[in-house]
């Protein structure tokens, strides 16, 4: 959440900030509150040195063995006026509490400014967009045929918008996981992490998915506890309310999980195939970073993303989200977005946010400074490296062939391999679909 010290000491400069993201948006609210809450706090400092002082006359008066009736009843009086302030302010410091918790961060001033994703700039392009001289499929539709997913089953155990993998189809998803925590452990410096894939309140309200995003979550009844919407959520909250040592950063971590959205606000959208649907496995990066390394940690992991795209040889381009359409915790953000024949467009494979302090300060994660020893919040920053059905769904359409085969990437292949009395056996014939 953001800074009330900074809310109170550039008051102008934050509200420019929000209304860049949405005109609606204000502090003013969070600095009433605030006012009121130290004037009563101030009230109620006043009245505990007069209760003391008195208090002290009391002594004083019984030891000259004067009557205190009149005394202590005023004491009394004073001690129920400072009851009634305490019970005000605990009221106040929760009202303040939960409106900056539902206040977003502030965007960073690089970060484009536009109501929508309309006004989102695009950066950078790799490769170029697949064309085929044969009348090409849309991945749902070779999934089906290929009995590579089983849409309609996926809807009868569960509901609509859930799927499941069979065959070679559960085999590709599986190898792309294991080719991304890979290559992010083994190549980039990445440490493995498989956290639990529920997480507490607590937790949730860490990363900012409560208490603004509640319906967006499965919530399991009569327990504190949410099914993830990312590893993002566990992962992050790893070191809550601990203060690490400037050593320990840059902390990076992976992890794979399966994600669970109830997408409460997309109904309509993308409601065939593998790219929007309420349960997907994804593979995560998180950062914990000094606020000075921050910008350039972001980058870097923004590369690692792209590093994962480039072995699959998927076209893909870079985005620069705008203030309408940057994440709610995150400052700054870009967007990986893989081609799609499909839809004829690109659609995000991964946003790679930089959140600042934001996240630390809900969660507590701070870190001692070794040339002052003064104790400071990190910054958090993560990313998809990347969605997995997402990248399925691509491979199957951008390799798909004239004769109805499906290409798989030559960094997968060893996947498909088998190993017969010791002996590694590649599969050349498994190459394709």
């Amino acid at each position: 959440m953001l800074d009330i010290k900074l809310i109170r000491e550039n008051p102008e400069k934050i509200n420019e900030l929000l209304k860049r993201r949405n005109k609606e948006l204000s502090i003013d609210e969070i600095l009433a509150v605030d006012e009121e809450r130290r004037q009563i706090q101030t009230k109620a400092d006043e009245l505990r040195a007069k209760r003391k002082n008195e208090s002290q006359k009391i002594g004083i008066m019984k030891k000259n063995g004067e009557n205190t009736d009149a005394i202590q009843e005023d004491v009394r009086k004073i001690g129920d006026e400072i009851k009634v302030l305490e019970e005000k302010q605990v009221e106040l410091d929760e009202k303040q509490r939960d409106l900056l918790l539902r206040t977003p961060n502030i965007p960073d001033e690089t970060t484009p400014i536009g109501a929508s994703d309309a006004e989102n700039v695009e950066v950078s392009k790799w490769g170029e967009p697949t064309k085929f001289d044969f009348e090409f499929k849309a991945h749902w539709d070779l999934c089906e045929e290929k009995n590579l997913v089983d849409f309609e089953r996926g809807v009868k155990i569960s509901q609509s918008r859930f799927t499941l993998y069979r065959g070679k189809g559960a085999k590709l998803e599986r190898a792309v996981i294991n080719f991304f925590l890979n290559e992010h452990t083994e190549h980039q410096g990445y440490e493995e992490i498989l956290p639990p894939f529920m997480a507490n309140a607590a937790t949730m309200t860490g990363t900012g998915q409560l208490p603004k995003f509640k319906e967006d979550m499965y919530k399991c009844v009569d327990e504190d506890l949410y099914l993830i919407p990312t590893a993002e959520v566990p992962v992050t909250n790893i070191y809550a309310g601990e203060i690490l040592s400037e050593d320990d950063l840059p902390k990076y971590m992976t992890a794979y999980t399966p994600c669970f959205r109830r997408e409460a606000g997309s109904a309509g959208k993308d409601t065939r195939g593998l790219i929007r649907v309420h349960q997907f496995n994804k593979v995560e990066l998180v950062k914990l970073t000094t606020p000075e390394t921050s910008k350039e940690e972001h980058e870097k992991l923004t590369a690692d993303a792209e590093e994962m795209l480039q072995k699959l040889n998927l076209p893909y381009r870079k985005v620069a989200l705008s203030t309408g359409d940057i994440g709610f915790s995150a400052n700054k953000c870009w967007d990986l977005e893989v081609w799609m024949p499909s839809y004829n467009a690109y659609k995000e494979i991964s946003s790679c946010s930089n959140f600042g302090d934001y996240q630390a300060r809900r969660a507590n994660i701070r870190y001692k400074e070794k040339s002052s020893g003064k104790v400071r919040f990190v910054h958090t920053i993560n990313g998809s490296g990347l969605a997995v059905g997402r990248t399925v769904a691509a491979i199957i359409e951008n390799f798909q062939q004239a004769d109805g085969t499906i290409i798989i990437p030559e960094v997968l292949r060893h996947y498909f391999s088998l190993t017969v009395f010791g002996i590694y056996i590649p599969m050349v014939l498994q190459y394709f679909f």
